[in-house]
């Protein structure tokens, strides 16, 4: 198997990055490239919204998982999750967290560094509404990252909610909610032949965004 895993390589070479043609702006690069992502026929199992989150706790104990993004602002990037589960424990300790998209249609990727805050009551209400009710029933009846008897407890949990709110709505639990991620770093990769890729990478520098070109 090493020896198969070592021959594993892929030569880049659909596109370059060059920082003279980015926006100035990260938030806007990010929207740019996050449109033609999700225009350039991705691959059925990819979800261009999907992103690795890796956080750490007080002693720097880092743990990464993939999340939904939900929302982009000129705040940062927004998810929503359990506030109990490891990725909201490590938060409440240690709030600043990275998060990293993948594209390989395009051989691009993202990465993103910055503090983390959680979103307002209200925002995390609006958007728990919006949801399928069926992942809102999911939503409150978790407790996520902690031990469960078994999957019938799970579906046994899931039915008593149904018939509990049924005909009215779920409310939001208050364990459940958004996370948004201030950025401070973000760096754009694009894949180039024999590894010699294009990094271009914005640092914020008080209220505004140097821009400067990374050795691949």
């Amino acid at each position: 198997m090493s020896d198969e895993l070592e021959s594993m390589r892929r030569n880049y070479q659909l596109g370059g990055l060059d920082e003279a043609d980015v926006l100035p702006d990260p938030i806007d690069q990010f929207r740019r490239w996050f449109d033609q992502a999700r225009e350039a026929d991705p691959p059925a199992w990819l979800e261009v919204n999907a992103a690795t989150l890796s956080t750490a706790d007080r002693s720097g104990q880092v743990s990464n998982r993939i999340v939904l993004l939900k929302q982009v602002s000129e705040q940062g990037f927004t998810f929503f999750t359990n506030y109990h589960s490891i990725k909201g424990r490590q938060l409440a300790e240690n709030p600043v967290a990275a998060l990293c998209w993948f594209w390989p249609h395009l051989e691009r990727q993202i990465r993103v560094d910055g503090s983390v805050e959680k979103t307002s009551p209200q925002l995390s209400d609006e958007y728990f509404q919006r949801r399928p009710r069926e992942s809102q029933l999911g939503a409150s009846l978790s407790a996520q990252s902690a031990p469960v008897a078994s999957r019938e407890h799970l579906q046994q949990r899931y039915d008593e909610l149904a018939r509990q709110y049924e005909g009215q709505s779920v409310p939001r639990p208050p364990h459940w909610g958004g996370y948004v991620v201030h950025p401070r770093r973000i760096e754009f990769w694009q894949g180039r032949p024999n590894r010699i890729h294009d990094r271009v990478c914005y640092t914020r520098e008080q209220q505004q965004w140097r821009i400067e070109r990374l050795s691949p």
